[in-house]
């Protein structure tokens, strides 16, 4: 049984519930590795220093993370970022998914585009998601810089890379996973506009 399981089952109603969820995210919170975290901000000021791409990739929630992050590390004006998410072209992903294979749809992707010293981050709770280990080895024969975010144990890919960024939790907890991975989302962006902004560098302009 997963906490979010028995968290409902000691908390049947809302509010209880919700502040049981919410306590619960902050314990994890606390198991995260910040070096990691710190080492996967200070690799993509390096990509962005040396004009490198990031690509990330993920799927389902793990897929909307990975927009997000574009999302977000697309907005300078000053030095823009090369971000790319292989999760957002949908004629692309169904194309290359039925015609070869699912677990090739990130990995075809990258073939033409990933250089050496770019980064491939991938996003996946469980850690074993077969497009994303394929997107990883691929990365890795391609000497790209690697990062996984994962959930859980690791899974796979938590071995396998060169930053790893895990938000240790029982298997099957997606959500508070999922959402541990928008928080570092959060945190990375933060700083980073924290100190490019000291620097003097500016974001796009617009409301979101």
């Amino acid at each position: 049984m997963n906490n979010v399981t028995r968290l409902y089952q000691a908390q049947p109603e809302g509010e209880g519930f919700v502040d049981g969820y919410f306590a619960y995210i902050g314990q994890i919170l606390t198991r995260v590795d910040r070096a990691a975290v710190a080492a996967f901000i200070e690799q993509l000021e390096l990509a962005r220093d040396t004009g490198a791409t990031v690509f990330f990739c993920g799927n389902g929630g793990s897929a909307a993370t990975s927009s997000h992050f574009q999302n977000d590390l697309t907005r300078w004006r000053t030095k823009p970022m090369r971000v790319v998410s292989l999760t957002d072209n949908v004629a692309v992903i169904t194309a290359l998914a039925n015609d070869y294979s699912y677990d090739q749809i990130f990995v075809m992707q990258l073939e033409p585009l990933l250089q050496p010293d770019d980064v491939v981050v991938v996003i996946s709770a469980s850690g074993n998601s077969p497009n994303v280990v394929k997107a990883l080895e691929f990365a890795r024969s391609r000497k790209a810089v690697t990062v996984a975010l994962t959930g859980f144990d690791g899974g796979r890919i938590g071995g396998m890379c060169d930053i790893h960024v895990n938000v240790p939790s029982v298997a099957g907890e997606y959500g508070p996973v999922e959402d541990v991975h928008m928080i570092i989302d959060h945190v990375v962006m933060s700083y980073l506009w924290e100190k490019w902004s000291a620097e003097g560098e500016s974001q796009n302009d617009g409301q979101l």
